[in-house]
C-alpha cells in the first residue's frame, strides 16, 4: 500500500509539485475541519515538522528518555515499487535508529478497492519480506500483519460512533475514486477508509507518523479525531468510570521527510509513481530485474532541452530522475546538480540504470533470502502482532472503559 500508510498509509491523490520544494507547513488544521465544530474548546496547537530531517529526532534524546513512538505502513496490493521505497521504507530504517517503531502491513485497507481473493496472502507475506529486505531491523522495529491485531477493528468501530459523516464526505480520494468507479462500484469501506487509519495510528498512541502530502488531510482528521474522543469522554468523565483521566489519545504529529516524498511517474512526471497505473512502464518495482529496469530508463519520458536541472517547473521529468539518482546514489542535490549540468539524455540515462541496479541489487537478494525461510518470516510476524497486541489492548480498554462499556 503496496501503497504507504500516510505515506500512506502513500495509499492515496497525486498532486503535480514535489513535496520537499513546495511544503511550507505539513497540515494546516482550519482549512480541513473548523475547531468550534460540536462546541469543541479549541484545540492544541499544530507543530508543523515539514523540514524535519528523518536522520535526526523530532525531540532530542537522552539515553534515560523514553523514545518517541513510529507508526506506519504499506498495503500488499501488486508490486512495492521504487516511490513506495523512497517515500517510505528507506526512511524507516534511519528513524528505527532514533524511535519506538511498529511498522506493519495494511492488509485491511487493501480490501477497500477490487482485489484477487488468491494473491492477498502472498502479497501479505511479500511485502513483509521487502521490508525486512529494505533493512528493516527487528531488533529496533517490530513488523506485522494489521489483520493480526484485532484491535484495528475493533476500535475503528468505536471510533465510527464519534465521526461525523460530514468529516469522511470531505475527504479528497474518497471523492476522485468515487467519482471514477460510480456509486455501485464504490464500499462503503472507501468512505470509512481514514476512520480505519485514525485507529491504526491511535491504537498505539503515535507520536509521529510519516506522511506524505497525499496523506496530510487524512492525519488531519486522525488528530481532529483524537481530540474529540478526548473531548467527549476523557478528562473527568472518564475519571468517574474508575479510568485515570485525562487523555485517552495522544494527538499524533506529522513527521515529513526532506525528500524523495514524492517519487514520480516515469511516463509523466506531473502524476506520482503508483502501483494503480495500468502501465508497468511507469514505475520501478523493487524486483525488476537488470533488463527490466534498464529498458525502463531507456523508454521512460524525456525532454529536448540541453543539459539537466533540479526544480524547473517546465521540465517535471528532468526534476525527478535528478531526485531518483540523487537517492539510490547517496549523493547530495548539489554534487548531482553539478554532475549532470551538462549532461544528455544520452549520458545520463545509463548513469541511473547503473545506480538503480546496485542500489537494488542487494535488496533483491536479501528478500530471496528471507523468502527462502518461511519459518523465519512467520516467527518475525508473530513476535511483532505479540508486541503490538499488548499495546493495542492497553488502548483499547481505556477507550472501552471511556465510553461506559461493562468491563470484560
Amino acid at each position: 500500500m503496496a501503497r504507504s500508510l500516510l505515506s500512506h498509509f502513500p495509499i492515496l491523490s497525486n498532486s503535480t509539485s514535489p513535496l520537499a520544494s513546495s511544503l511550507s507547513c505539513a497540515i494546516a488544521p482550519s482549512k480541513c475541519f473548523p475547531r468550534h465544530l460540536f462546541g469543541r474548546p479549541k484545540a492544541s496547537s499544530f507543530q508543523c515538522l515539514c523540514t524535519l530531517s528523518v536522520s535526526e529526532p523530532a525531540v532530542p534524546e537522552t539515553s534515560s528518555s523514553v523514545r518517541k513512538r513510529i507508526v506506519s505502513g504499506v498495503q500488499p496490493t501488486g508490486s512495492i515499487h521504487l516511490g513506495n521505497y523512497l517515500g517510505a521504507i528507506k526512511n524507516w530504517i534511519e528513524l528505527q535508529n532514533s524511535y519506538d517503531t511498529l511498522f506493519f502491513i495494511v492488509d485491511l485497507h487493501a480490501i477497500t478497492l477490487p482485489y484477487e481473493t488468491q494473491q492477498l496472502a502472498k502479497s501479505t507475506r511479500d511485502t513483509a519480506a521487502i521490508y525486512l529486505a529494505c533493512g528493516v531491523d527487528t531488533s529496533k522495529a517490530s513488523v506485522f500483519v494489521q489483520s493480526h491485531v484485532r484491535a484495528h477493528v475493533e476500535l475503528m468501530w468505536l471510533l465510527s460512533s464519534a465521526t461525523p459523516i460530514g468529516w469522511l464526505n470531505k475527504m479528497i480520494q474518497f471523492k476522485e475514486k468515487s467519482r471514477k468507479a460510480g456509486d455501485e462500484n464504490v464500499s462503503v469501506s472507501l468512505l470509512t477508509y481514514p476512520v480505519l487509519m485514525a485507529s491504526d495510528i491511535l491504537l498505539y498512541q503515535s507520536d509521529f507518523v510519516p506522511v506524505g502530502e497525499d496523506q496530510k488531510q487524512h492525519l488531519e482528521l486522525t488528530r481532529e479525531l483524537a481530540e474529540r474522543v478526548n473531548y467527549l469522554y476523557g478528562g473527568r468523565k472518564w475519571k468517574k468510570l474508575g479510568g485515570r483521566g485525562g487523555a485517552i489519545f495522544k494527538v499524533p504529529e506529522p513527521l515529513i521527510p526532506p525528500a524523495g516524498a514524492r517519487v514520480m511517474s516515469l511516463t509523466d512526471g506531473l502524476s506520482k509513481m503508483s502501483k494503480s497505473s495500468p502501465s508497468d512502464q511507469s514505475r520501478i518495482n523493487l524486483l525488476d530485474s537488470k533488463d527490466v529496469i534498464a529498458n525502463k530508463i531507456k523508454r521512460c519520458k524525456t525532454d529536448s532541452s540541453t543539459g539537466l536541472e533540479f526544480d524547473n517547473p517546465d521540465r517535471p521529468e528532468c526534476n525527478n530522475l535528478l531526485s531518483i539518482y540523487q537517492l539510490v546514489s547517496g549523493k547530495t542535490k548539489e554534487e548531482v546538480a553539478k554532475e549532470c549540468q551538462d549532461m544528455s539524455w544520452g549520458s545520463f540515462k545509463p548513469l541511473i540504470t547503473d545506480a538503480l541496479i546496485d542500489h537494488l541489487h542487494p535488496i533483491q537478494v536479501r528478500y530471496e533470502e528471507v523468502m527462502s525461510d518461511s519459518a523465519y518470516l512467520d516467527g518475525v510476524l508473530a513476535e511483532g502482532a505479540a508486541r503490538a497486541t499488548d499495546i493495542a489492548d492497553a488502548t483499547l480498554n481505556n477507550v472501552y472503559q471511556a465510553m461506559g462499556f461493562l468491563r470484560r
